[in-house]
C-alpha cells in the first residue's frame, strides 16, 4: 500500500519536477524523507527526548516496510536528476516497474533509472535470451548458497556469542566479531547476487553491489567494494552536492564526515549506527592524509589492516546497544580473559568446515566473475547443478533464515 502511494505521489511530482519547477523538487525530497523518518526514524528521536527531558511519551512503534530506504533512494535520485536535466520523462508504468521490480525491491541493489529505463523499453526484453538465463540461474544459485549455507551458519556463531559476551574469553569474542563480519558479507552479497540472478531471468540487467570488499588494500577500496550502489549514491547526492573535494582539505575533510553519519543513521535509527558512520567517515580523512604523505605499506598488511578496522567497526552494527560492543570489545582486547570451559561446547564458535569455506571463498573468483565467465559447458553445467542440489539440503535442513538487510 505504501509503496504505490509513494510510487503515484513521486510520478505525479516527477512530472512538475520536469518542467523546472523547482519548489516541487523541495516538496518531493521533503515528502519522501518526512516518511521514511516516520516509520524508520522516529521512536528513535522519541527515545532521545525522553532520555533527555525525562519525559514519557508513548513510541509509536511502526512496522518498518520492507524496502522503504531503497525505493525512497530510487525515487529522490531520480527528482533530483530529473532537475538537473539529466534524467528523462517516462510513462507511469515504466516509472512503476523501476521502483517497483521485485528482485531488487526489498533490499537493494540500489538501481539508477538510466541504468533501468533503456532496459525497461528495450523491444527484446520479452524474447527467451539462453545466456541471460544460463547465467542468472548460475549467479542466483550462488547467492543462494552464500545465504543459506555460509550467512546463516555464520549467524548462529555470531548470536550466540552476541548473546552471550559476558561469558567470552578473548580468543571467543574475536571469533564472535570474525563470524558477524562473514555472516554480514554472505547474507548481504548473497541476497545481491540473488537479486542480480533473477534480473537475469526477465533480461534485466542489476548493477553490481559487491567485489570482493574484503580483499580491499585501503578503507577508501573498501568502500568502492561494499554495497556499491549505496556508496555510488552517497558519493552523487550527498558528498558531490556538499562541495566533495572541490574545496580544500578542511571542508573535504568535513563532507566526508557528513557523508557517513548520513550513511550511518541511513542503516539504522540508533547511536551505534551513528558511531559505526563516524569511524567509517574518520578512517576515510585519515586515509587522505595517510595518502598524500606519498607513504604506503605493502598490500598483505595493508588488507589485513583494513579488514581489522572493518571487523572491529562492524561490532557497533550488530550490538544491540553501545554496552554490548564496548563490552564485546572490551573482550577482544582483554587477552587474560578466558570462557568458562563448557561455553565453547555448546556454541557453536569452532565449526572448522564453515570457516574453511568461508576463508577460502573470500580469496578466490567471486560469484559475478564466475557469472561473467560462464560457458554452456559440462563444466559449469555441473556446477550449477551441484549447487541447485547442494541448497535444496540445506533449505531442508536450515535451523535459522534471517536476511539481515531486511533491517535496513
Amino acid at each position: 500500500m505504501l509503496i504505490g502511494l509513494s510510487i503515484v505521489f513521486n510520478f505525479l511530482i516527477s512530472k512538475e519536477v520536469a518542467k523546472g519547477k523547482q519548489p516541487f523538487l523541495v516538496v518531493g525530497i521533503g515528502f519522501n524523507l518526512l516518511i521514511l523518518f516516520f516509520y524508520k526514524y522516529v521512536d528513535f528521536l522519541i527515545f532521545n527526548v525522553n532520555v533527555i527531558a525525562d519525559a514519557s511519551i508513548a513510541y509509536l512503534d511502526w512496522a518498518l516496510p520492507l524496502g522503504i530506504s531503497f525505493y525512497t533512494f530510487q525515487q529522490i535520485a531520480y527528482l533530483v536528476d530529473l532537475n538537473r536535466g539529466i534524467a528523462s520523462k517516462t510513462n507511469f508504468f515504466s516509472y512503476g516497474l523501476f521502483v517497483s521490480f521485485f528482485p531488487q525491491l526489498i533490499a537493494g541493489p540500489i538501481v539508477h533509472h538510466k541504468e533501468m529505463m533503456p532496459q525497461i523499453r528495450n523491444p527484446l526484453l520479452t524474447q527467451v535470451n539462453y545466456q541471460n538465463l544460463s547465467k542468472g540461474f548460475f549467479i542466483l544459485m550462488m547467492g543462494l548458497a552464500k545465504k543459506i549455507i555460509l550467512a546463516d551458519t555464520f549467524g548462529i556463531i555470531a548470536n550466540n556469542g552476541y548473546a552471550n559476551i559476558e561469558l567470552l574469553g578473548s580468543q571467543e569474542a574475536w571469533i564472535t566479531s570474525l563470524a558477524y563480519s562473514l555472516q554480514l558479507y554472505f547474507d548481504f552479497s548473497g541476497y545481491s547476487s540473488m537479486a542480480i540472478g533473477l534480473g537475469l531471468l526477465f533480461n534485466i540487467q542489476l548493477p553490481q553491489n559487491f567485489n570482493s570488499p574484503y580483499r580491499s588494500v585501503t578503507i577508501q577500496e573498501f568502500w568502492r567494494n561494499w554495497h556499491i550502489t549505496l556508496s555510488r549514491f552517497l558519493r552523487d547526492y550527498i558528498y558531490i552536492p556538499l562541495g566533495g573535494n572541490k574545496m580544500g582539505p578542511g571542508r573535504t575533510n568535513v563532507n566526508l564526515m557528513v557523508t557517513f553519519l548520513l550513511g550511518g543513521i541511513w542503516h539504522g535509527a540508533g547511536w551505534t549506527f551513528v558511531i559505526w558512520g563516524f569511524l567509517h567517515g574518520g578512517a576515510l580523512v585519515i586515509h587522505r592524509y595517510w595518502k598524500n604523505s606519498g607513504k604506503a605499506l605493502p598490500k598483505i598488511p595493508s588488507i589485513l589492516i583494513t579488514f581489522l578496522f572493518v571487523n572491529i567497526t562492524w561490532v557497533f552494527f550488530r550490538a544491540d546497544n553501545l554496552q554490548d560492543a564496548t563490552d564485546l570489545l572490551v573482550a577482544m582486547f582483554d587477552f587474560s580473559k578466558t570462557a568458562p570451559r563448557d561455553f565453547y561446547l555448546v556454541s557453536n564458535l569452532y565449526n572448522s568446515p564453515i570457516w574453511a569455506a568461508g576463508v577460502l571463498l573470500l580469496f578466490l573468483p567471486n560469484d559475478m566473475q564466475l557469472g561473467n565467465q560462464i560457458q554452456p559447458t559440462l563444466k559449469y553445467g555441473v556446477m550449477t547443478v551441484l549447487l541447485f542440489v547442494l541448497n535444496l539440503i540445506f533449505l531442508n535442513s536450515i535451523v535459522q533464515n534471517d536476511f539481515l538487510y531486511f533491517d535496513f
